[in-house]
């Protein structure tokens, strides 16, 4: 029995054909199939009658079959329907054969796929066009190309999304493409000597090539397995090729002959930012940004994105000093704008207190943190990662002048008092023990609140929420004191 697709390329035709004759019972080896445009869909191959069609139930294959045999039918071997006629009467009687990789016919299969790939790759590096002014006195990019595979209609597309702004054609043997700017035109083969001549552009993309091309790192092998050379003659830069390569091994030695290229004399840097001089505290808020930006004293200066200062008013009734800041602050350079800092920003307005009515800093300035995956994971600064810390926070309270100090958390209490602070048994209450005076009032850092569970969460709040109450009413209570 003969089977004739009018176009060569039809999946859907084929599969249509196909299930109708799988259906039917009929086996791969009494169809022959011929994809080539002639009359008639299906005729006997002697004098009998075909073998009647009957339906049948449905046969499910996998989807990775129908994508292999739209690459399949690409290919230009002749026996490409027979092979995927085969493997669709196999998969429907043989539900092992999608298990088994190294089937023969599979095997082939893919092979045959690997090489419709190949050509579409291969279109896709080598056509070069030439520009051309066409009789309506409209501009076009003309291209010849000549692929081993039906890939034209495949390829198309890629092409119309790449050169979208352009008119276009490539011409080919057998089929041919044009662009016109919004919809692609398909038309029969055409003939080599319809290839445009060379315009003014391809002198230049030769310029550019000749300019390009590196002796010392030229594969021979690699650049012939890659550039074939039968898509040579199509190619503009293939009459640079021999030329350059038989130069090569004497331009390398000229390199290697060449004296030493003289040092090229570097400038030192120029600072972005005023800094003080080393010993010399800061003159004001910009300065201290500046200094603690560049400090390198422990190692996470060198890791963070910036150093993370506070914000605030000068001279305000209260300073409320965290741990350090967190990834979102590292990324801001503001404190507090994490999920700490909302649960900051939520207790304060319920307790009607302002944030921009008081100063807020952290204790250590650069953010610590340990890599997991793509996720930067918070991980609490050593002791001595804070001392080196330790002057600018001193810097900056001389510099804010607040009346009172909040510590939220130990790290930020143990910076202010100079010593460990036990934050359950000390919090709540005012503590007179700095060299300048200042009283400073224990609590929690809000990030504390935010590691408990559902359950405990709840009281903690309303707990922490009473001593940010009480550090705000009694601090020049505590101040008098």
């Amino acid at each position: 029995m003969h089977v004739r697709l009018d176009n060569p390329i039809d999946l859907d035709a084929f599969r249509r054909h196909a299930r109708q004759l799988l259906a039917g019972g009929v086996p791969p080896e009494q169809v022959e199939w011929n994809g080539e445009r002639v009359a008639g869909l299906f005729d006997e191959t002697n004098d009998a009658a075909p073998a009647p069609l009957v339906a049948g139930a449905p046969h499910a294959v996998p989807a990775s079959f129908v994508a292999l045999c739209g690459n399949v039918i690409l290919h230009r071997d002749p026996q490409r329907f027979a092979l995927m006629y085969r493997l669709l009467w196999r998969l429907a009687h043989e539900p092992s054969l999608r298990h088994d990789p190294l089937d023969a016919d599979m095997m082939q299969a893919q092979l045959m796929a690997k090489a419709v790939h190949r050509d579409i790759h291969k279109m896709r590096a080598f056509v070069r066009f030439t520009r051309v002014m066409g009789d309506d006195g409209l501009e076009r990019h003309v291209a010849w190309f000549e692929p081993d595979h039906h890939i034209i209609e495949a390829n198309a597309p890629f092409f119309a999304r790449r050169f979208a702004q352009m008119r276009w054609a490539i011409l080919t043997p057998e089929r041919c493409v044009e662009w016109n700017g919004e919809t692609l035109a398909f038309r029969d083969g055409a003939d080599r000597r319809e290839k445009p001549p060379p315009d003014a552009g391809e002198q230049l993309w030769l310029t550019y090539y000749e300019h390009i091309f590196n002796p010392a790192r030229l594969k021979v092998a690699m650049m012939r397995r890659e550039m074939p050379r039968r898509y040579w003659h199509n190619l503009p830069e293939a009459a640079l090729i021999q030329p350059l390569t038989d130069a090569a091994e004497a331009h390398s030695q000229s390199m290697i002959d060449a004296p030493p290229t003289a040092a090229r004399r570097i400038r030192a840097p120029i600072a972005l930012h005023v800094r003080p001089a080393e010993g010399v505290a800061p003159a004001d808020l910009g300065e201290l940004r500046a200094a603690a930006h560049a400090c390198r004293a422990c190692p996470i200066g060198a890791l963070a994105t910036q150093a993370v200062c506070g914000e605030g008013p000068l001279a305000p009734r209260h300073m409320l000093v965290g741990e350090q800041p967190g990834d979102q602050e590292d990324l801001a350079g503001r404190p507090f704008v994490g999920p700490a800092g909302q649960l900051l920003d939520r207790a304060m307005a319920q307790l009607g207190w302002a944030r921009d009515s008081v100063y807020l800093a952290n204790a250590v300035k650069h953010f610590k943190y340990e890599l997991r995956g793509k996720r930067r994971i918070h991980k609490t600064a050593a002791q001595r990662e804070a001392d080196a810390c330790a002057h600018w926070l001193d810097s900056e309270i001389s510099l804010v002048r607040p009346e009172g100090l909040v510590a939220l958390g130990a790290t930020a209490a143990r910076a202010l008092l100079g010593r460990p602070v036990a934050v359950q048994a000390e919090r709540g209450a005012w503590l007179h023990e700095r060299r300048d005076g200042r009283p400073v009032f224990v609590t929690l850092h809000p990030s504390a609140l935010l590691r408990l569970s559902d359950g405990e969460r709840a009281e903690a709040y309303a707990r922490w929420l009473d001593d940010l109450e009480r550090a705000r009413g009694t601090v020049s209570a505590a101040i008098a004191a």
